[in-house]
């Protein structure tokens, strides 16, 4: 690990107050980034926030797909291209944030050279240790072996078709053998081109002179010779040297081949005879150190730990020192470089220890910042004692808390995002929208039902592979001790299956030392709890001994050290598992199937809870001031189901419920008449007709332009049905239901008098949508916290779910907007952007007066008090207060009830003689550039909010 000389100086943390989220690929790389920095820095962020930067998979278009934490990425200009990009940045006063992916690589393709390494080598691979891969399975045939799924068909009709063929290439000055599968090379093990060249001299003749034969010997010799990849006495050095004389006999085979025509032609001639004979290129592949096999076997056979249940992402095992020193070192330089200023950690819950990683990076950044980490890990103010301005992804869920302890300055800002959401939704009128969606799809179960059938579906079908590698593991333990030894493999796989279903949170926290966070024990009781009584209600065979036996060992309830340790490294790896299950179970299943207001089914949220009281947003932000000021605050983000105003836009719905379902049974004939009848039954399912129509009302275009429309929506409802897992899945899609789906999208999105009564429901909740939008958007950049703003989300964010919330921004259109406002913004211009809302210029307005004030007042914001104010059920209003300084954020919410739309915006008389409390001073509206002077005490909302909905009043 780089240290840095005695002489550097030490560098302060660089805290930012905003952040602005840039999506890097191929085709909007540093360099056009970096034409956008001038707008950026107009804007008023402090800070640029990168997706990973780091060489991925070509073409990849999210960089989540890493393949080398060594390189920068070539297709977004590499090293040089950073260099290029921070500079400017620096010029501008602008940090820069980096992504960065401790859990996984890209192994798809050949494109990841350690991954390939293994696959050559096997154990014997320099960077064995690198992937989490179980070498010893319980399937025999997998011993010594990665399972490769990566076939369209079983390996004999593979292998028979002749679509397996080997070959021999030859690239700057060497060469090798290659496995070729369609456009897949896999590389081949030592131990197979030893067999195969042994092959080669029966096939070359009598004409051969006998130096080139020597040689050839020699080589297959030399090969033959070296030490076997699964030999345990190997080490470090030796895999090395093991390495360094395969690649001497590779280029002594190509200097041989270049010299000797006959060995060429000899050796061409075994290739083409292997190749046609199916038995003998078996005997080939069965000698690599990988075993080929359909691709749908994955999920059981699987022997190495995988993102979620993606074949083509491997998981690092980061827990070893020196892979965290290799994945880090770039980083560091980065670091050392002045290139970065902050880190967003992505899918920290699949580390095996994310408290230590996180302490463990805060220490490295720390001796290359000549900044050490001090001995108190934990929040701190100012971010005291952590040299690095750090987030980790993690979804807490309805009241679990951020763990004091770690190293990192809070979330990325999910947590924040389902509170601040929550806020525009009515719930007064959960029983009548949950009447409305029972009656449309049928579906009469609760949420928590849908995530338990999610989280039992994904550890049945996507993720069984890894269950059974923790119940064989439990069953291990259960044999040392006597009380728990006639456990059956069969019973232990049940608990863990009951368990993880019943998991009340992604994952608890207990550390290889036994350390655990509070309240790890009594969510593990929980789940235990709600197991057994799963169990016995569902009459599953599973005793109740099983699952108290399961409890200690997850509470490390040991009789001696020794059975602690084994306990406590069956928990880590228990943790691991229930993160990717959640994950999937909710939101890649469930929030797919309960469907009774879409825009609360969101990464982050809970649909179960119907809205946010007041009191607990308040609530929320107050902690947040106190204990991680600098956490982040999202609103959209690459990860999202739906854009912010996507959501904004639904929300509204529930305002209405009696509305909605007049829309519903008004045109429930037009509805049910485009529906396929097939043997499954109707196709769409009303459910998915439910999850379409929510959909396309949040993303009507405001412009009222359709064009594409029509195919994001039915991109959109392919994933969602496939995400679903009803009637049809990426394991196995339904050709006929899939096309019906198309069919229904393509038949109402062309009908004349469908769309106009859409449209028709589109005006008439648009004005209270973007309400919520303006009113959501100015919460979210003066509340505690740093806040996020996603690609384009200064403007009207109306997308769906990826690929969709990645399409091209308009840069030089917002910056013709930033440049009409910084040539006079006064009120009148407000209420002009105001009267054509839907060309989103009125989002950029708010958006950039708030960051405006943020930039003026940077302690008011990054350390003001948060203090709510009481204004009536339709205000989301509070004070940020410092040193003599106060800043007012007044956001109406459930403008529709509050107007009885009568009006669409709340203005003025709209609020009757409703008062806001306000200390005495002078205020400026920073959106409207309005003066109000308070004498102290309540002032009529009417007044504030007289001619722009929504304000933000500064004073001092």
């Amino acid at each position: 690990m780089t240290t840095p000389s005695p002489t550097e100086q030490a560098r302060p943390v660089t805290l930012p107050t905003s952040t602005y989220r840039l999506q890097l690929h191929a085709g909007f790389p540093f360099a056009a980034a970096r034409r956008q920095l001038p707008y950026l820095a107009r804007l008023g962020v402090s800070a640029v926030y990168l997706s990973p930067i780091w060489a991925s998979t070509p073409g990849s278009t999210h960089g989540y797909d890493v393949t080398d934490h060594a390189r920068i990425n070539p297709e977004l200009g590499g090293l040089e291209g950073l260099r290029r990009f921070s500079s400017a940045a620096r010029d501008l006063g602008l940090s820069v944030i980096v992504d960065f992916v401790p859990n996984h690589m890209g192994i798809q393709g050949g494109h990841n050279p350690y991954w390939e390494d293994v696959l050559r080598h096997g154990q014997g691979s320099r960077y064995a240790h690198f992937f989490d891969i179980s070498w010893q399975p319980l399937k025999r045939a997998l011993e010594g072996k990665v399972l490769l799924p990566t076939l369209g068909d079983q390996y004999g009709r593979v292998l028979e078709r002749g679509e397996l063929q080997l070959s021999w290439e030859e690239q700057d000055g060497t060469g090798r053998f290659f496995l070729r599968y369609w456009e897949r090379r896999l590389p081949m093990s030592p131990r197979s081109v030893a067999l195969l060249l042994s092959w080669v001299p029966s096939a070359l003749g009598r004409q051969v002179p006998d130096e080139a034969s020597a040689e050839l010997a020699s080589i297959t010799r030399s090969i033959q010779n070296l030490p076997r990849s699964n030999d345990p006495q190997l080490t470090d050095t030796d895999k090395l040297s093991r390495a360094q004389e395969v690649e001497v006999a590779s280029r002594r085979l190509f200097t041989l081949l270049g010299s000797a025509p006959s060995v060429r032609a000899a050796l061409s001639s075994v290739l083409e005879s292997v190749n046609a004979d199916p038995q003998k290129l078996d005997q080939l592949v069965s000698e690599q150190n990988y075993r080929l096999a359909w691709w749908q076997v994955a999920a059981e056979e699987i022997n190495y730990r995988r993102f979620f249940d993606i074949n083509d992402l491997a998981a690092l095992r980061m827990e070893d020192p020196r892979v965290f020193a290799w994945a880090h070192t770039l980083l560091f330089e980065l670091l050392r470089e002045g290139l970065i200023q902050g880190v967003r950690l992505d899918h920290t819950d699949g580390l095996y220890d994310p408290a230590g990683y996180f302490r463990a990076l805060q220490a490295g950044a720390g001796a290359v910042l000549g900044r050490p980490l001090d001995g108190q890990e934990g929040s701190g103010q100012e971010g005291e004692g952590k040299p690095l301005y750090v987030v980790a992804e993690k979804i807490l869920e309805p009241g679990e808390k951020l763990p004091d302890a770690w190293a990192v300055h809070g979330t990325t800002g999910y947590d924040f995002l389902a509170e601040l959401s929550g806020v525009f939704v009515d719930t007064a009128h959960e029983d009548d929208l949950s009447a409305v969606y029972r009656r449309f799809t049928g579906d009469r179960d609760r949420y928590p039902d849908h995530l338990y059938r999610g989280k039992h579906l994904i550890q049945r079908v996507s993720l069984p592979g890894e269950v059974n590698v923790l119940a064989e593991h439990l069953e291990r333990l259960a044999e040392a001790d006597l009380t728990s030894r006639d456990f059956t493999l069969s019973a232990v796989r049940g608990a863990i299956r009951e368990v993880i279903a019943c998991f009340p949170v992604y994952r608890t926290y207990v550390r290889e030392n036994g350390e655990r966070e509070p309240g790890d024990n009594a969510k593990i009781a929980q789940a235990v709890r709600d197991a057994k009584a799963h169990n016995r209600r569902e009459g599953q065979p599973v005793p109740p001994s099983v699952f108290d036996f399961l409890q200690n060992v997850l509470t490390l309830n040991a009789p001696d050290e020794r059975t602690r340790a084994a306990y406590a490294d069956f928990a880590l790896k228990f943790q691991q598992l229930t993160g990717p299950v959640t994950a999937k179970g909710a939101e890649d299943t469930a929030f797919y199937r309960f469907a009774r207001l879409i825009s609360l089914n969101e990464v982050g949220g809970d649909p179960a809870h119907f809205g946010t009281p007041l009191k607990d947003f308040h609530a929320a932000a107050a902690r947040r001031a106190q204990h991680w000021p600098h956490a982040m605050l999202g609103g959209s983000t690459h990860d999202t189901k739906r854009g912010e105003d996507t959501r904004a836009r639904i929300h509204v719905l529930s305002e209405i419920p009696q509305g909605w379902a007049d829309f519903l049974r008004e045109h429930s004939s037009l509805l049910l008449s485009v529906l396929h009848e097939t043997d499954l039954g109707p196709a769409p399912t009303t459910r998915d007709l439910y999850v379409l129509l929510q959909n396309a009302l949040g993303a009507y275009p405001l412009s009222g332009n359709l064009g594409g429309f029509v195919d994001r929506l039915n991109a959109y409802m392919q994933k969602a049905a496939r995400e679903a897992k009803l009637r049809t899945s990426w394991a196995s899609p339904d050709e006929e239901y899939e096309a019906a789906l198309s069919d229904v999208v393509q038949k109402l999105f062309t009908n004349d008098d469908f769309l106009g009564a859409l449209g028709g429901l589109h005006r008439r909740i648009s004005p209270y949508g973007a309400q919520n939008g303006l009113s959501a958007t100015l919460i979210r950049l003066t509340a505690p916290g740093v806040p996020d703003t996603y690609q384009g989300t200064e403007s009207w964010n109306q997308s769906l779910v990826d690929p969709d919330n990645r399409r091209p921004v308009d840069y030089a259109r917002l910056g013709r907007v930033l440049t009409r406002l910084e040539k006079g913004h006064d009120l009148a211009l407000a209420r002009k952007l105001l009267g054509h809302y839907e060309d989103g210029a009125v989002k950029v307005m708010t958006t950039w007066a708030a960051l405006q004030a943020r930039q003026a007042h940077p302690e008011l914001f990054g350390q003001g008090r948060y203090r709510p104010l009481e204004a009536g059920k339709y205000l989301v209003a509070f004070a940020r207060d410092h040193a003599g300084q106060s800043a007012v954020t007044v956001a109406p919410r459930l403008t529709l009830s509050l107007t009885r739309e009568k009006t669409p915006w709340a203005l003025a008389e709209s609020w009757g003689n409703r008062t806001l409390t306000l200390d005495a001073g002078t205020y400026t509206n920073v959106l409207t550039g309005e003066k109000l002077r308070a004498r102290g005490g309540k002032v009529p909302v009417a007044k504030v909010l007289e001619d722009f909905p929504l304000a933000l009043l500064v004073k001092g």
